[in-house]
Formats: structure tokens, C-alpha cells, sequence
């Protein structure tokens, strides 16, 4: 692995690479990824907190009284949306939502009247480019016909007849009276993702068994935030499925869980994004259901939050025609304290994950998703969660494929993200200084005292628990086992990691007089192998950067790379290929970023020049921690970030196409037909230079 270099590379770096090639690996297998206690709450307080619930719950019911459902149009809604990632042109692209009933063209006026829209104008600045496209795609689908034609807006003018448009784009006329499906405006605006737009015309709901549920939609997607996926539960318990009834407005994020300065202990929640809402999903075979992608959300097991802007899955959704669900799952103490009782075992916020998929099951058809193709995918500590999920048998089942991404494991800091400890050890180690913390050693029902803690007190207590255990039910061995020696889901997977991914975990920038050896020993790695990676020929220390300490942090950079990320991840790969543990295996590395989790001000991104003035990707940066994640959802916009250059719009585009290529196919090589159909020409061309686009396929 090399340092940081002085050219940007083309775009198809990102595609999956072989590794391991000395492993015996089968034909099939395939290398290509609070509430305080009550008694802080006065009486009053709880009759407020209960009249302002019920004002919500007023809002909801009368938003759900007033917002149209698939069921009550009698049609599915297909989103449609030619979405080539720029942001800043995204507002002068103009989408569309196709209705699945044909009517005559009266009815398809009211039919559109009914979703507060009009009859599709076919004018607009891309209209002409963006319709085929569009048009092309859904006839492959099935959402229309290549035969038919659509309703559209008659131009005022037009003296006889009605409008239509062809697949091919081509307006028409047709008799007013034919039945064809309407093609309807969508005039929801682009917007940040926590901007909350209160217009009721852009409201939806959807019925799922006892439930409404009701949401809106933007530029991109229908979008239903904030739905809870648990019934309400005791402290240091497992979460169950919701099973409440009546109306759930889902127009706002849920709150985050509990962590640092914030959050609340009723904080399980998930956000929807989808292109499609089906009239009826009684028909689990329905061909048009997209895949799922179950997001889960990093940041150590102690932070996180699944509004994170760059976790929106709008783009996801529209580019990639999948179904974005992203969730919260709780965190630190409350979500990963074991103690010695037989009941209190730990893993709660891996268990919460596990109620979320079940909730997928369930209900996830009603917005479109096909709950036989969910792939689970996380960064960070959201990959030592799949890393869990593929070792957790209550999650067999629930999901078909899974990518990990910057999944820890190793020496130092990363070894507990892939290496679970016994409850004894936790307990022992990080258990007992919460207890002492907030004054329950002395307790005789230690449970019950921490049950009555400050929740805050729990999260910011020193040394506190955040680590996934051995517990019996959930996790039953002390990692995943890829040898076929204990349990792991029959899933086909995805592992990788960015170039530079240790940069952000080895403390300091080095200081004049700082080695090598002090650097990586600070960081966890033992005295005897740091020396010997800094004897090997394998981390060379280069004299290319501008300077001697950038030479020096290169060099441990690279170290701690393999150390606690790409090694655990190439081991797993290589093992469970021989071992034919998962069907299909992949793996990539990410050798352009942007930005990422930045502790060492500087590192992560490159100078500015007079060429470049948002960096110029010539000169060296190291591609840090989470420096893929704005690519890989395509939220670049959603904090403003300008592309540096055109490669910074192709890469989005070629990695929110293989990410989604995966949850459709299980190959993140996406197929010429869909690509094609869709029209996505940067991508084929970026990966037809890398040799990785997939063959005819379908789409």
C-alpha cells in the first residue's frame, strides 16, 4: 500500500479489487464489501408533556385525513427523477410521478389534482433529455409499457385532442377518452435534509397493517422520518417491535439517542426513502418492489445519529431506484452495558438494529421495498455492526447481503470492533466504574439504581462500556467465525476500507523529535511488531511528501492502515472464500475522498491552488476515515461541498451506481443495461476504463 501520491487517479480506483490471490478460492466464490427517572418529572410537567402529545397526535390524524394515499388514488406512485448528482443544477431538473392506472385524460387531470399536481408540462431547460431517459427505464421495469403512451399537459392552445407522450419521448395526440396512465408534475423542492417543508401538498401517507403513516416528499423521493420501529421499553432491556396502532406523522427526524450533551432514551426511530409507493402490497411477489438498503450509522458505539446529512438517502433512493432506510439504535452505556445478573447481557443497541429489520419485514412492501432483498450496510462502528448482524443468529434471514465498510479490527483502539469480549471481562473492566460513577456500588438491586440514574450521568461516566459481548443469544462466539466453525449469515458481502483509513487513529501530528516506533505503540500496537512493520520492506519510509514529519506520518499512516483495517478485512475475505462461507465476496479499496472525519486539521483533503482553489487533487492528502460517505450517498450538497474538480461529481456518480448495483444484483459492477437505460454515461465510461462494467444483464 503506498502513501499519499501527487496525481488524482481516474474514477474506476473505487472498483472492487482482488486480493488475496495465493488462497484457494472456489469458482463460486467471487472477489470483486432518557427520559430522567420519572420522579425527575412533577405531576404537571407529565400533563403537559400528555397535552402536547396529543396535540400532536391531533396534527397527524388531520394530516392524514387531508393526504392522499396510493390505496385511495388506486394507483401506485413511481417517482421519477433523472438525477445525475450535481447539486448545483439539481432545482433545473424537473421530475415526475407516474401513476400505474390508466384513465381517460379528465380522470388523469383529477387523478394528478389529487397528489396537488398537474398534468407533466413537457417544457423545461433538460425536459427533452431527461424524459427519455426516464420514460426508457420505467418501461423496463414495468411501471409502463414500451407500447403505451402517457397523459401529459395539453399546451393551452392546442384547439383538439389531448396530449400524450411516447416512450421514446415523442409528443402526440390521443383521444381524450383513451385510458393511459398519467404522468403527473412533481413540484417539490430541493432542500437540505433538515429542512422540514410544512407545505400539506407534498404530504403522503401510507397504510401498513394498524398504521398510517404519513409522510412528504422532496426533489428526490417520498420520505417518512422519524417512524418508531420499538414499543416503549424499561432501561437495560431489549427492544421489541412496535405494535402500536392509529396515526404516525412522519414528517420530522426522531431524536437522536442518547450521547454526550444530548439525546433521549425514546429515540428508536428509522427514516424511509423511496421512489416507489405501491396501491397494494397484500402481493409480495409484485416485480416492481426495489431492493432495501439498511443503513447503520457509525461513530464508536457512542455517537451517531441517522439524521446525519450525510446519511440522506434521497439520492440513494432516486439515482440508484432503491429503498433507503437508516436508523437509530442506542449507544454507549445505554446501549452496550453487561453485568453479572443472567438478565442484563448487554448488546442492547445490536438487538435494536435486529427489531429494526424485523420492523422491515413487516412493513417495508407498504413503501415499496422488497423485504427478500434487504442488504445492510454501515461505516465504522455501523460495520462492526454488520460485522455482528453476519455472527447474530436472530438476524439470519432478515437481510440477503451486507457491506462493511472501515470495519476496525486488530491492535489497539480497532481490536474490540471485530473481537468480542466475555460479559466477565466488560463488566470488570468497564461495567463497575459506571456502577461506582453514579452511586450504585453500595446499592443491593444494582439494576433497579441504574435504572434510576441520570442518563447522561450513565453515557459520560469514565471508562464507560461501549463494546459488543459475548451474551448467548445474539453473539455466541468472540467474533465472526469464517472458517465454518460457528454461526454466520448465508449473505453475500462486501468489505473495504479507505487508503488512509488509520491516518485518523494514530494520534498527534509528529513532533520534530517524535519516531516512528512512539507513534505506533501510542496507538496500541506492541513494542515488538511496530518494530518489525518498520525493519520489514513493507512500509517504506518515502521522501516524497512536502516535508520530513509528513513523511514520517505517512509512513505509521500506512501502517495502521493494515494494522486496524484492511488486514481484518483481506483475512475475512481470503478465509470465508475458502471456506465457502458467503456466496458471493467482494472487496475494494477507496482511493479518493473527500473530506472525512478529521481529527489532525489538514490531513484529509489537499492545498488549494490558484487552478484548484477547493483543493487540487495533484498534491498529496491522505484519504481519511468517512471520506467516502458523502460519494457513496451522493450528499455532496447537502453541506454545500463544491466539486474540486469534474472527477469529484464522476466519483459520486460511479459510487452511489455500484453501492446500489450491489443491493439490486449482489455484484457492485452495475449491468450495461441498466446503465443504459438510465442514461448514466459517466459512469459507463469511468468503469469501462477499469473494465468493470457488468454484462448485458437486465435491468
Amino acid at each position: 500500500m503506498n502513501g499519499p501520491q501527487s496525481g488524482a487517479k481516474s474514477l474506476s480506483e473505487v472498483r472492487p479489487q482482488r486480493h488475496g490471490k495465493k488462497a484457494s478460492i472456489p469458482s463460486r466464490n467471487r472477489f470483486k464489501a432518557w427520559p430522567p427517572t420519572s420522579q425527575g418529572y412533577p405531576d404537571i410537567g407529565n400533563c403537559t408533556m400528555l397535552a402536547v402529545f396529543s396535540v400532536l397526535v391531533a396534527y397527524a390524524v388531520q394530516r392524514a385525513l387531508t393526504a392522499p394515499s396510493p390505496s385511495a388514488l388506486g394507483s401506485d406512485l413511481t417517482f421519477l427523477f433523472q438525477n445525475d448528482l450535481n447539486w448545483q443544477t439539481a432545482g433545473d431538473h424537473h421530475g415526475a410521478i407516474l401513476l400505474s392506472t390508466p384513465v381517460s385524460n379528465a380522470d388523469a387531470i383529477k387523478a394528478c389534482a389529487g397528489i396537488n399536481e398537474t398534468l407533466l408540462p413537457t417544457d423545461g431547460v433538460y425536459f427533452r433529455d431527461d424524459i427519455k431517459n426516464l420514460l426508457n427505464y420505467a418501461a423496463q421495469t414495468q411501471s409502463t409499457s414500451k407500447e403505451r403512451l402517457l397523459w401529459v399537459k395539453t399546451p393551452s392552445d392546442t384547439s383538439e385532442g389531448c396530449s400524450a407522450i411516447s416512450v421514446e419521448g415523442k409528443i402526440q395526440k390521443a383521444r381524450c377518452s383513451s385510458r393511459l396512465q398519467p404522468l403527473c408534475s412533481q413540484s417539490a423542492p430541493y432542500r437540505r435534509n433538515t429542512a422540514t417543508d410544512p407545505n400539506p401538498a407534498y404530504q403522503v401517507q401510507v397504510k401498513s397493517k394498524a398504521l398510517t403513516i404519513v409522510g412528504t416528499r422532496d426533489h428526490l423521493s417520498f420520505r417518512f422520518l422519524g417512524i418508531p420501529y420499538a414499543s416503549p421499553f424499561q432501561r437495560f432491556s431489549y427492544s421489541q417491535v412496535y405494535n402500536g396502532t392509529g396515526t404516525i406523522s412522519a414528517l420530522q427526524y426522531g431524536p437522536a439517542c442518547v450521547q454526550r450533551s444530548f439525546g433521549t432514551e425514546d429515540c428508536l426511530s428509522l427514516n424511509i426513502y423511496t421512489p416507489y409507493l405501491p396501491q397494494s402490497s397484500s402481493d409480495r411477489s409484485n416485480r416492481n418492489l426495489r431492493p432495501v438498503m439498511f443503513w447503520i450509522h457509525g461513530g464508536g458505539f457512542t455517537d451517531g445519529v441517522s439524521s446525519d446529512s450525510d446519511f440522506d438517502g434521497g439520492n440513494l433512493a432516486s439515482r440508484g431506484d432503491v429503498v433507503v432506510v437508516n436508523i437509530n439504535y442506542r449507544l454507549g452505556t445505554l446501549g452496550f452495558l453487561a453485568l453479572k445478573d443472567g438478565v442484563t447481557n448487554g448488546n442492547f443497541g445490536i438487538a435494536d438494529q435486529i427489531t429494526a429489520l424485523q420492523w422491515v419485514q413487516q412493513h417495508i412492501a407498504d413503501f415499496g421495498g422488497d423485504p427478500n432483498r434487504v442488504t445492510i450496510f454501515g461505516q465504522s462502528a455501523g460495520a462492526g455492526s454488520v460485522r455482528a448482524l453476519l455472527a447474530a443468529k436472530p438476524a439470519f434471514g432478515l437481510f440477503k447481503a451486507a457491506i462493511a465498510q472501515s470495519n476496525l479490527g486488530g491492535f489497539g483502539y480497532a481490536k474490540t470492533y471485530s473481537k468480542y469480549m466475555p460479559i466477565e471481562e466488560e463488566y470488570t473492566n468497564y461495567a463497575q466504574s459506571v456502577i461506582s460513577a453514579v452511586g450504585c456500588a453500595d446499592r443491593d438491586d444494582t439494576l433497579a439504581c441504574l435504572r434510576e440514574a441520570p442518563a447522561l450521568a450513565l453515557t459520560n461516566a469514565p471508562n464507560a462500556p461501549r463494546y459488543i459481548v459475548v451474551d448467548g443469544k445474539y453473539i455466541t462466539t468472540d467474533e465472526l467465525k469464517v472458517d465454518g466453525s460457528g454461526p454466520a449469515a448465508r449473505a453475500h458481502v462486501m468489505f473495504g476500507w479507505t487508503r488512509d483509513d488509520g491516518s485518523d487513529f494514530i494520534g498527534a501530528w509528529p513532533g520534530p523529535e517524535t519516531t516512528a516506533l512512539e507513534i505506533l505503540t501510542r496507538s496500541g500496537l506492541s513494542t515488538e511488531i511496530a518494530s518489525k512493520a518498520l525493519s520489514s520492506d513493507l512500509f517504506p519510509l518515502s521522501a516524497s511528501g512536502p516535508n520530513t514529519t509528513w513523511n514520517l506520518f505517512n509512513q505509521t499512516s500506512r501502517i495502521a492502515t493494515v494494522g486496524q483495517f484492511s488486514c481484518i478485512d483481506q483475512a475475512t475475505v481470503i478465509a470465508a472464500a475458502k471456506h465457502r462461507v458467503f456466496p458471493f465476496i467482494y472487496a475494494y479499496q477507496f482511493d479518493r475522498t473527500y473530506v472525512g472525519w478529521e481529527p489532525i486539521a489538514g490531513t484529509c483533503g489537499p492545498a488549494s491552488t490558484a487552478e484548484f482553489p477547493h483543493g487540487d487533487l495533484k498534491l498529496p492528502y491522505f484519504r481519511c476515515h468517512s471520506g467516502e460517505l458523502s460519494y457513496m450517498f451522493g450528499t455532496l450538497g447537502q453541506r454545500s461541498l463544491p466539486f474540486r474538480d469534474w472527477d469529484d461529481l464522476v466519483m459520486t456518480q460511479v459510487s452511489v451506481d455500484m453501492w446500489t448495483a450491489f443491493a439490486r444484483t449482489y455484484d457492485p459492477n452495475p449491468s450495461s443495461a441498466f446503465l443504459n437505460a438510465r442514461g448514466y454515461t459517466n459512469t459507463t465510461v469511468a468503469l469501462r476504463k477499469g473494465g468493470r462494467v457488468g454484462g448485458g444483464g437486465t435491468v
